[in-house]
C-alpha cells in the first residue's frame, strides 16, 4: 500500500462526499455538501492510496485567526484504519498551520487517543472559540449536550 498525502483537487470532491455520509450517518462528524467542500477545498488534505487508485481519507484545516486552528473533518476509510493514516493526516494539516505562522492547534472528538499520542491536551470546553461555537457547533444533533471532548496543542 502506497499512500500519498496531497491538497485535493476538486475532482476528488464526490469521494469525499462518499467517505464523509458513512461517519455523518455514525453522527461522528456534521455533513458538508458539494458546494460547502468546494468553498472549503484549500484547507483540505487527502490520504490517497496509490495502488489502488482511491481515496483513503481527509482532513480539514480550518483557521480561525492568526494564531489558532482547527483540526476537523478527520475521517478515514475502515479498510485504511490503523494504518498510521489519522496521524499523518493531521501531522499533514499541522505542518501547513505551522507553514503560515499558527501556534495552536483546537481539536474537538468522540476519540482522543490518537491526538493525545501526538501531544494533543485536553481543555475546558469553555475556552473553545466562539466563532466555532456559533458556526459548527450549533447546526449539531448533540447541541448543546455535546460528548466531544476539546484538545489542544501548542507550539
Amino acid at each position: 500500500m502506497q499512500i500519498s498525502y496531497r491538497k485535493p483537487y476538486l475532482s476528488d470532491i464526490d469521494a469525499m462526499v462518499e467517505i464523509l455520509e458513512i461517519e455523518v450517518k455514525k453522527a461522528l462528524v456534521l455533513p458538508r455538501s458539494k458546494d460547502n467542500f468546494a468553498k472549503e477545498i484549500r484547507s483540505f488534505c487527502i490520504a490517497f492510496d496509490e495502488d489502488q487508485g482511491k481515496m483513503a481519507g481527509f482532513c480539514a484545516l480550518q483557521i480561525y485567526s492568526e494564531t489558532l486552528a482547527e483540526i476537523r473533518s478527520l475521517v478515514v476509510v475502515e479498510e485504511y484504519r490503523n494504518n498510521n493514516i489519522a496521524k499523518e493526516l493531521v501531522l499533514y494539516a499541522i505542518n501547513e498551520g505551522l507553514t503560515l505562522g499558527i501556534k495552536e492547534f483546537l481539536v474537538l472528538t468522540y476519540r482522543p487517543n490518537l491526538f493525545h499520542r501526538i501531544g494533543f491536551r485536553e481543555i475546558a470546553k469553555d475556552k473553545v472559540p466562539n466563532q466555532k461555537i456559533w458556526a459548527d457547533c450549533i447546526k449539531c444533533q448533540h447541541f448543546p449536550n455535546c460528548n466531544e471532548i476539546a484538545l489542544l496543542k501548542t507550539y
